[in-house]
């Protein structure tokens, strides 16, 4: 490969932040738009993380947004993905957030990871765990991963769910 060659697979490889940040604004307008039409307050922050745009609603005032296990979250998240991919014409991956249940939840998923690798590692059993979307199997897998296991996710959706495998 030459220098420009891969110079060139650098530039492809890289984050479009301008364009992750286009996706963050144009999912803050949509969901400004959710929350006004249901009449509840709230303050909206932008950013981008990696390589996807992340959008949380915090200080909500008023409504459950999260639901039962997130699932009212995941259906705002999915439509408001539906609303960047009408306005861009590309795939969203955007993340969103509400009152801060992602961090709690993806430091209630590390905590899960961890003790379960440590149980497979004690008893060498295959340990399955309860179906997970798959933002909460992610976090799982990389919680097994860095305990120094493996885990597989098997299943369909929306029944899908992590496996933690002895070494």
């Amino acid at each position: 490969m030459t220098e420009a060659e891969a110079e060139k697979e650098t530039v492809k490889a890289a984050p479009d932040l301008a364009a992750l940040e286009q996706e963050g604004e144009i999912a803050a307008d949509y969901v400004e738009g959710l929350l006004d039409i249901a009449d509840i307050d709230g303050d909206i922050d932008m950013d981008v993380e990696g390589d996807r745009a992340v959008v949380s609603v915090v200080d909500v005032k008023g409504g459950d947004l999260v639901g039962p296990h997130g699932e009212v979250l995941e259906a705002i998240q999915e439509l408001t993905r539906l609303a960047v991919h009408r306005q861009t014409g590309e795939r969203s991956r955007l993340m969103l957030d509400i009152a801060g249940y992602r961090e709690r939840r993806r430091t209630e998923l590390t905590e899960l990871g961890t003790k379960i690798a440590a149980d497979v590692k004690r008893n060498g059993e295959p340990k399955p765990l309860q179906p997970m979307t798959p933002f909460e199997r992610k976090i799982v897998h990389d919680a097994v991963a860095a305990a120094g296991l493996r885990s597989e996710s098997e299943g369909e959706e929306p029944r899908r769910f992590v496996v933690v495998l002895p070494a």
